[in-house]
């Protein structure tokens, strides 16, 4: 009886969630068709709304275009009376000139100067040019007087200014000054031509520099090419070195390349060896100056650094050679260096924590 109970209570609970779910599913369907008339009505009026705002932009552009236009034509307008008032300005200014002008220089007052030579006056005919002979006929058009014609007035006052000008004007110290100027160019001809002269010396001394430095750095390079062949040969056993100029036709501009190869590579240029083949063919170049331009002494710091004991000493048996002739300086840290030395001078500290410059003679 109980679960008969319970159960006629959920069928009645679960007929009025039916019904419950039936009024609300009715009031959902009224709703949504409230929505979908809702919705057509808000299309059509935003469409309503779109076009009223395109009219509206097409107006205001339309209107934009309207004032820009306006604004051009006021701006051209202003620009034209602003240089009409200019020009006014111009005009009046140049007629208080030419009035002023009139008074300076002939006396005439404005209003008598356009009664005598007016526009409206007959133009006198003009003078006879030089060798022209006038008719002898009172009436002949050449001795009437003729209309005012404004272009052929200005023909004729820029030829007469153009005979003016070539007139000039009278210079009483004309003499004075022709004088000094032809004494001033007598001083600036002998100054040019004592720099002519100065020129030529310089240059021909500037030719025999060329030619003797030219002659002094051939020998010497020919001299040095010749020594560094056998010095880098003796450096290098079967190796091949020597010196190339990069433009013997011009001996004050070329340069000198160096060329080394050592035995068993075929490379020729510097950067592709070792660091100690590169130290030591330096020291072939720096040796073969030596052997080709002796010098008293010669100082050498670390030259030996980057050398194997083989062609350390290779070297030692050239500085041997480079003593009987020289002196040698050479700031080393070898020991076989060390061991060929006359000499040696060095710097200690003692146990004070103070360095001392020791020499010792081994010879």
């Amino acid at each position: 009886r109980e679960a008969r109970a319970r159960a006629e209570q959920r069928r009645a609970r679960m007929r009025h969630e039916a019904q419950v779910a039936a009024a609300v599913a009715a009031g959902s369907r009224q709703l949504l068709a409230h929505v979908e008339v809702s919705l057509v009505r808000a299309a059509e009026e935003r469409d309503a709304a779109e076009r009223a705002k395109a009219e509206r932009e097409t107006e205001l552009e339309t209107a934009r275009n309207r004032g820009r236009d306006l604004k051009g034509e006021l701006d051209k307008l202003t620009d034209s009376v602003h240089r009409g008032e200019v020009l006014g300005a111009e005009k009046r200014m140049r007629i208080e000139q030419l009035e002023s002008k009139a008074l300076e220089e002939l006396g005439v007052e404005p209003a008598g100067l356009i009664a005598e030579y007016g526009p409206d006056q007959l133009v006198p005919p003009s003078p006879p040019a030089e060798g022209e002979e006038l008719p002898e006929d009172p009436e002949h058009p050449r001795n009437r007087p003729v209309p005012y014609v404004r272009a052929q007035q200005e023909k004729r006052l820029k030829a007469a200014e153009r005979a003016y000008q070539q007139l000039g004007k009278v210079n009483p110290l004309a003499l004075e000054e022709f004088a000094a100027l032809e004494e001033r160019h007598q001083f600036l001809s002998e100054q040019l031509e004592d720099l002519k002269k100065t020129r030529a010396d310089l240059l021909q001394v500037v030719k025999e520099v060329d030619e003797r430095v030219e002659q002094v750095f051939t020998e010497a390079y020919r001299d040095t090419a010749r020594e560094f062949e056998g010095v880098f040969s003796r450096l290098f056993p079967g190796g091949e070195g020597r010196l190339v100029l990069t433009d013997p036709d011009n001996m004050l501009t070329t340069g000198v390349d160096v060329e080394a190869r050592p035995p068993g590579k075929k490379v020729k240029r510097l950067s592709l060896l070792s660091g100690g083949e590169r130290s030591l063919t330096a020291v072939a170049l720096l040796v073969s100056i030596f052997k080709a331009r002796p010098s008293p002494f010669y100082v050498m710091d670390e030259v030996e650094a980057a050398l194997d004991d083989t062609n350390l000493q290779r070297l030692i048996r050239i500085m041997e050679e480079l003593q009987e002739s020289s002196q040698l300086i050479v700031i080393t840290h070898q020991k076989r260096t060390m061991e060929v030395a006359d000499a040696l001078y060095g710097v200690s500290m003692q146990g004070d924590g103070v360095s001392k410059v020791i020499s010792q003679r081994l010879r």
